[in-house]
């Protein structure tokens, strides 16, 4: 029997790969590209476990199999390696994050280089390498150098927004800008002052400073994230987070939401991906309205997308953030209201959003106007208004909209219905009915009452028709040491850009990374942090940008990952163009996708790049989950009874390291080795064996679940993992980890080497011609694969595989006309032992320069049929025939069958029914 060494066949040709640049890729011209990319990963401590090769393996099978039919694929890797862990850890122990980070990096490196993915690491870079952030902040300076120009619907430079000034003011100029920016002349322009300026700029400029509610830690000394924050607590470390007001950069990512809206019609995503960005943009077609407050100048903004029903408003809610909630608190209300906002506007959004069974709120004690019918109606602060969408005001209508509904029951508040309908069961939408109870709009329906309110509205300056989006601006700092430094000084307390030839603005070293004494972030420890320039020498920004900065650009520097000179070259962004297919998780549907499709649609409007939408196709992978392994402890000794025994005593279950299990039989000799209060323990066996019970969870390494790749492909070899994984589902569902069966696949490589060789070990392939059968075989295989491959359905092809090595087994074929193009096709699925028989077969280079076999419909059309043969409507036999028979030579056969001439026992049929390739009914 052949040797299938499976060690050293990888080992071999990922060296031939490495010394041969086989996955190196270079625009050309005169071939189709495609563009492969796995999500930007960031290299833990940990390392790799076996959940995390599967996006990986999957758009490596792809790449491999675009290389077979003649594209030019690029299919790079490299680290997104800023980041909050190795900021801790360097908090921890004193070592420079750098070298964290370095470490991980080569650790990750030699793991994906084991599964032997046909990455081109020539083109490997890591966000936090100066050359690489250099053009993180490149970006930056663009952004902050442009404002949105509303009628041209793109990004503009702002100097064309200062010769609009100077000719003209702003009162012509239709842009996106705060909402608070003056409306000046270009006279009064040219009286501002240079600071004056610079201010009203800052209101337009698509990267800003403002002052902006966060989620600060103060046991981080750092801004989070809303997905890093969970229950009011810091995901890492499980500090506590509170809502605070900072002055923070932000992106007018806002700017881009409709065009972010429209774009998602021209990729190709799940739908659910799709809704889950539009939901996030959260497009609302509706209108603003002013209700002043009784006895004050104060007025609250509220949008709502439903102004008919502003005669059923019985209060006004505002945000627990509200700077304005607090000043509306009497006297008689402040003990009760302040201690309810200091609680409310802690919690995160997040949770306020997804809490809908705690209702909780405070009254101010002031009162509102509204504007349509005089009436005072309370203030009220709820934490279920959130400051980040609309206005951080909601005016109530608890008859028409179920959480006003049941705050208002919950509180005793009016519920006044204006909208015809049934409210038996309490709120009703009401979404198309007859309005009542309304003033001039009552007896209308909804879109005519909508545009009766809101000219009313802009008739008496109350208010007027507006678009408003969910999404917020992007929070752009974060008070961290180890992330890209802002390109920024600050001279008379305004922020201006460095030089561009001072780029890139290199991390400096700093003593410790915490914030400083005074609270000031890590950079503020740095010494000479300061930026020179003609008229002094200033400071410069102490906040570092956030981990989505250098990870919403990447997949373009990977088209020309090694040019200072410019951001890119046109003629390789132009040939590589989008993403043709990327892998990843769903957690990034949100943040990472979109702040990407931002920054491509703002390189586009700059030209530097030709699209605006970054990725094509897109995929996102399921879990790999865990699978853990008990044994069973007898309480109060350090006996361990078998899982099929553990009912008959009195026993408690703890987890074991799954490394040290085989097909759930526990190793006992390294069960002893484990843990040193192990050593002396002992066993009751079922037939001489210890088994473990198991259990589907998350990989963790509290759980003793997490797998390594390196243990896999030790024991199995890297082409076994890569099918395996395959194997376990769908690439897009959550599936358990179980090594259990693992084995079969191994086996199947086995069976796959032994096609190509004798009994006797030697290698042996005939050139002998292929049978029908064979051939059949094969393109029924090819056709299965390229359907699979076209459907991204990855784990029927491994099961074509082994159906079709179990026949040509069966067979006995050693054909080359059969096995090489079988070779062929399982080569992007298992390439190590693909590459090794290809050179067996006398091929020099490698099996992905080959081509990919040409299915050929005419080898599954059978030749012949087995008719079942009827007599008085029950089967009585079977014949083989030619297909090519006519009716009458089908009857003569099946009159002539013996066993069918046994069954009409020497008597004429009355009737003869034959259909052809179908079936032959006899009635006697």
């Amino acid at each position: 029997m052949a040797e299938y060494n499976f060690r050293e066949i990888e080992q071999k040709w990922q060296g031939f790969w490495k010394e041969k640049g086989t996955f190196h890729a270079e625009v050309d011209p005169n071939r189709p590209k495609f563009y492969s990319l796995d999500m930007f990963p960031y290299p833990s401590g940990a390392g790799l476990h076996v959940g995390h090769p599967l996006g990986y393996i999957a758009s490596d099978i792809v790449s491999r199999f675009k290389m077979l039919k003649g594209f030019n694929v690029l299919h790079p890797m490299g680290y997104d390696s800023f980041g909050l862990p190795a900021e801790q850890y360097a908090i921890q122990t004193g070592q420079h994050p750098a070298i964290t980070t370095e470490q991980n990096i080569a650790r990750y490196t030699e793991q994906l280089k084991n599964i032997g993915f046909a990455f081109d690491w020539e083109r490997e870079f890591r966000t936090s390498d100066p050359s690489y952030y250099k053009w993180t902040q490149w970006i930056f300076m663009q952004l902050f150098n442009s404002y949105y120009d509303l009628k041209a619907d793109k990004a503009l430079s702002i100097d064309s927004l200062i010769s609009q000034f100077e000719k003209e003011g702003n009162t012509q100029v239709s842009a996106v800008c705060d909402e608070d920016t003056p409306t000046f002349s270009a006279s009064d322009w040219a009286a501002f002052s240079e600071k004056e300026k610079q201010e009203v700029l800052l209101k337009y400029r698509l990267t800003f400073l403002a002052e902006t509610t966060v989620n600060w830690c103060p046991a981080l000394g750092t801004v989070l994230s809303n997905d890093e924050v969970k229950d009011g607590f810091s995901e890492r470390g499980g500090h506590p987070v509170e809502r605070k007001k900072m002055m923070q950069w932000s992106m007018r990512i806002t700017a881009y939401a409709d065009r972010l809206l429209q774009g998602l019609e021209k990729v190709d995503w799940a739908e659910p991906i799709k809704e889950m960005q539009r939901n996030w943009i959260g497009k609302s077609i509706g209108a603003e309205v002013l209700f002043q407050v009784k006895g004050s100048d104060h007025q609250i903004k509220v949008f709502t997308t439903r102004v008919d029903t502003i005669y059923g408003v019985t209060y006004l809610a505002l945000a627990p953030e509200s700077d304005l909630a607090a000043e509306l608190i009497t006297e008689d209300q402040r003990e009760t209201a302040e201690a309810y906002i200091q609680v409310a506007k802690n919690r995160s959004e997040r949770e306020r959003m997804s809490d809908v069974k705690t209702i909780s709120g405070a009254f101010t004690g002031s009162y509102a106007i509204n504007p349509f019918n005089g009436e005072e109606i309370q203030i009220w602060v709820a934490d279920y208004v959130l400051a980040g969408y609309g206005t951080g005001a909601v005016m109530a209508v608890p008859a028409h909209d179920e959480r006003d509904y049941n705050f208002a029951k919950h509180f005793g508040l009016e519920i006044r219905q204006v909208i015809e309908g049934s409210m038996e069961n309490g709120s009703f939408p009401g979404k198309g009915g007859l309005i009542i109870n309304s003033g001039f709009i009552s007896g209308l329906y909804m879109k005519d009452a909508m545009e009766k309110a809101i000219a009313f509205l802009e008739e008496k300056g109350i208010g007027k028709g507006k678009i408003q989006y969910r999404m917020r601006d992007a929070i752009f700092t974060r008070q961290r040491y180890w992330g890209e430094p802002l390109p920024v000084y600050f001279k008379d307390g305004l922020p201006y850009l460095i030089d561009e030839k001072d780029l890139p603005l290199v991390l400096p070293e700093v003593d410790k990374y915490l914030p400083t004494e005074d609270g000031e972030p890590p950079l503020g420890r740095a010494k000479d942090w300061t930026y020179k320039t003609a008229d002094g020498e200033y400071p410069l920004e102490l906040s570092t940008m956030p981990g989505w900065a250098g990870s919403s650009w990447y997949f373009f520097r990977y088209m020309d990952p090694k040019n200072d000179a410019v951001f890119a070259d046109k003629s390789k962004t132009d040939y590589w163009g989008s993403v043709d297919l990327y892998i990843g998780g769903s957690e990034h549907a949100t943040g990472h996708l979109l702040y990407s499709r931002f920054w491509t649609k703002f390189l586009f409007d700059l030209g530097v790049v030709s699209i605006d939408e970054p990725f094509q196709k897109m995929i996102n992978q399921g879990m790999i989950q865990g699978r853990s392994n008990f044994v069973y402890r007898l309480k109060g000794s350090n006996t361990f009874v078998s899982h099929g025994l553990k009912d008959q005593y009195d026993t408690s279950a703890m987890h074991v390291d799954v490394n040290i299990v085989h097909n759930d039989q526990l190793n006992l000799d390294k069960f002893k080795a484990w843990r040193p209060d192990l050593a002396d323990a002992e066993f009751i066996l079922e037939d001489g064996k210890y088994l473990c019970g198991a259990e589907v969870e998350k990989m963790s390494k509290s759980k003793y679940n997490v797998v390594n790749p390196d243990d896999i492909i030790e024991r199995y070899g890297a082409d076994t993992l890569r099918l395996y994984e395959m194997f376990l589902g769908p690439l897009e569902q959550f599936k358990p980890w179980n090594t259990n069966g693992i084995d079969g696949v191994f086996k199947f490589l086995r069976k796959l080497w032994n096609l190509y060789h004798n009994g006797k070990g030697e290698f042996e392939v005939s050139d002998a011609k292929a049978s029908k059968e064979e051939l059949k075989t094969l393109h029924k295989t090819i056709k299965k694969m390229e359907e699979d491959m076209a459907n991204f359905s990855f784990n029927t092809s491994v099961s074509s595989f082994m159906i079709c090595v179990n026949e040509l087994t069966s067979l006995k074929c050693n054909k080359r006309e059969i096995l090489e193009p079988l070779d062929i096709l399982v080569s992007p699925y298992a390439p190590h032992i693909a590459e090794e028989l290809w050179s067996l077969l006398g091929h020099a280079g490698s099996i992905t320069e080959a081509n990919f076999p040409e299915f050929k419909e005419e080898f599954l059309v059978e030749s012949s049929f087995e008719y079942p043969v009827m007599i008085n409507g029950k089967m009585r036999a079977k014949i083989n025939l030619s297909l090519d028979l006519s009716k009458e030579a089908i009857e003569k056969e099946a009159l002539a069958d013996e066993t069918i001439q046994k069954w009409l026992d020497g008597k004429t049929p009355k009737k003869i029914i034959v259909v052809p390739g179908k079936i032959v009914n006899l009635v006697i």
